[in-house]
């Protein structure tokens, strides 16, 4: 009958353990604490989201808002979860709330870059927020989900992260664009959106992005601007009656917005200073029911009175959408008076010259319908910018040294031959350490035994001189108990008590010297047994020693035969395909030796302490025998004695 497969994963798992234990420790990046969200997900690390001074150093308050987490092969092992990522969960610092989050990029096998939106309830100002994420578990399906990541103000946030040419909105209003955008890898955060200054996306109209006169708003996005000195668009939505509107871009590389009412002047608030060029800027525009912000990487720049306008046009990235022509009526002029001249014509104003579309580079577009805090959108640079500095990982923890690295990758690689193999010698590692364990304390026990055993014998004899060999008492006799010497001991006073009670004396009443010879046979009996019961169960460890190195090379043989057998079946040379295969073959010869090399010093250093056992009581054996014969023996009894 054959083993099941979760049953012989289960024994090299457990070999694994007894190994990595007996050579020190297991293989694990830190200890795991004592809670633990869910015990299926093997790895977990906790980050830390620092506002304070040595962090983010944000002091104002934040709320609700989205953290991105930048996986890497500097922070996480990407071969100790799955492929795509699906076993990933985020929970809070209370290690028992799960987070909603999404994933933007997962790249686990080229580039190893992993981005991910985790929303976080509330990050505390000034100081360290905490959560965790798992990870390692094969049986997890996809929890990740972009909808429940915001909050049901937020009603756009494009990526640009899609596989296709328009921009989709992970929130769950659906506002996806119209027409597409060039999509840019080089993007700040993953994929962004190429702009050439001719050809703006457009955003589908809906109720959510529609503009309510006075609402509270934030609109951000990532810039980087070609050229900079260009007065160019950065977004626009205007109503549809052709006057209302509301523009965001850069005045000669200064950050701007202007809102255009109905009826009534328009207001803009523009910063002071243009942006830096060829670098990346986060440009936020806030508006309440009487103010209008304008914030560069965090900070606010430039405020005006105002509010904004009801729109219910489409809105446009990239660029600025068309006013609409006035209507031309026809109307005759009057005719002049009598003698008069005809009057001049008015000549039509010149028409202002519009912005530009926008030129360079865009990534990562949201749009609420509340005004963010300070906190949040300083927040925001923070851990999206180039430079982030919010996020600290702290040493990743394990529940087991199975889930990851290159342990994970031998033990999914054994092959059913070797897991048998394995098995075995789990089973003769257990053995031998049974037997070890049982050693040590037996012959620990019989050697303070004996040592207390001496102490008792010569109190008795120190009291009781006259007699040959005195009983010892009872109480001291169970204080003494596994005493080899005692056992030696009782067996001589009993063949001796035999002799001198039981009428089998020479006639002056001393023992005959055959006598004595045969108490010395019975007392070296004694000592045998004492040898034997000391010996029991040795043989297990040398049939460790021996055998246990060959069972691992006869699974090594045969794995390595598999792996090459299916090498031929399937006609491809690949190192990535049968490296794991060869290693895990491999493990069934270090298996053997893992059994072999403890039992082989556990066996040397028993066999030294049995025979120094053995020794002493052969040097007692000599003591109890010329005791005996002094003055107790008849003629020639000192010739039998010895």
């Amino acid at each position: 009958m054959g083993f099941s497969m979760p049953f012989r994963r289960g024994l090299a798992r457990a070999l694994l353990t007894l190994v990595l234990a007996a050579g020190g420790g297991l293989l694990c990046a830190g200890t795991a604490s004592a809670s633990w969200w869910n015990a299926d997900w093997q790895n977990r690390v906790k980050i830390d989201a620092d506002n304070g001074p040595k962090g983010a150093n944000v002091g104002e308050a934040i709320g609700r808002t989205q953290v991105l987490i930048r996986l890497t092969q500097g922070n996480f092992k990407f071969d100790s979860a799955k492929q795509d990522g699906t076993d990933i969960r985020f929970v809070a610092g209370d290690d028992k709330t799960p987070l909603h989050y999404h994933i933007e990029k997962w790249d686990g096998l080229v580039d190893q870059v992993a981005l991910i939106w985790v929303d976080v309830p509330d990050l505390a100002p000034g100081t360290a927020s905490s959560f965790f994420m798992y990870w390692g578990n094969d049986k997890a399906s996809d929890a990740a989900d972009a909808h429940a990541s915001y909050d049901p103000d937020q009603v756009l946030v494009w990526h640009f992260s899609d596989t296709g040419a328009l921009p989709h909105d992970s929130t769950g209003y659906g506002n996806n664009a119209l027409t597409p955008a060039q999509r840019d890898e080089a993007g700040i955060i993953g994929f962004g959106a190429k702009f050439n200054g001719q050809a703006p996306v457009k955003l589908a109209p809906s109720a959510t992005i529609n503009l309510s006169a006075g609402q509270t708003y934030t609109w951000q996005i990532w810039a980087k601007p070609a050229p900079l000195n260009q007065t160019s668009v950065l977004y626009d939505q205007r109503d549809s009656g052709g006057v209302a509107d509301v523009q965001i871009g850069l005045a000669a590389g200064v950050p701007y917005v202007e809102v255009t009412p109905a009826a009534g002047p328009a207001v803009r608030a523009q910063a002071g200073a243009p942006i830096a060029g060829d670098t990346w800027h986060m440009i936020t525009v806030t508006a309440t029911a009487d103010k209008l912000r304008v914030y560069v990487d965090g900070a606010k720049v430039a405020e005006a009175a105002g509010a904004l306008p009801a729109i219910d046009g489409p809105g446009l990235l990239g660029g600025a959408t068309a006013v609409p022509a006035p209507a031309v009526t026809s109307q005759a002029a009057p005719a002049p008076a009598a003698g008069q001249p005809a009057a001049p014509t008015p000549a039509a104003p010149a028409a202002a010259a519009p912005p530009a579309n926008f030129q360079g580079e865009l990534d990562e577009l949201q749009i609420s319908k509340v005004v963010r805090t300070d906190g949040a959108i300083a927040e925001a640079v923070h851990s999206q910018g180039p430079s982030p500095n919010l996020l600290v990982f702290e040493n990743p923890e394990q529940t087991s040294a199975f889930s990851s690295g290159y342990i994970g990758i031998l033990l999914h690689s054994i092959t059913p031959d070797a897991e048998v193999v394995i098995g075995i010698l789990m089973v003769m590692m257990l053995i031998s350490w049974v037997v070890m364990a049982n050693k040590a304390v037996a012959v620990a026990r019989t050697r303070g035994a004996n040592k207390r055993f001496r102490v008792v014998l010569r109190e008795t004899m120190h009291k009781s001189a006259r007699d040959l060999l005195p009983k010892l008492p009872a109480a001291s006799i169970r204080a003494i108990s596994g005493s080899s010497l005692l056992a030696i001991y009782e067996t001589g006073s009993r063949e001796v008590n035999e002799r001198l009670h039981g009428g089998r004396t020479l006639a002056d009443g001393t023992i005959a010297p055959q006598s004595l010879a045969a108490i010395r046979c019975a007392m070296d009996a004694q000592l045998v047994r004492e040898n034997q019961r000391l010996n029991n169960l040795m043989v297990l460890l040398t049939i460790a020693i021996s055998g246990g190195p060959f069972i691992g090379l006869l699974g090594t043989v045969i794995g390595v035969m598999i792996t090459f057998a299916a090498i031929a079946a399937s006609g491809d040379v690949n190192v990535n395909s049968i490296a794991p295969g060869i290693a895990a073959a491999l493990l069934a010869t270090v298996a053997g030796l893992a059994v072999a090399i403890p039992s082989r010093f556990g066996y040397n250093y028993f066999q030294t302490r049995i025979r120094e056992v053995m020794a002493e009581m052969a040097v007692f054996v000599d003591e109890i025998v010329t005791r005996i014969a002094e003055g107790n023996v008849g003629a020639d009894s000192t010739q039998l004695a010895e």
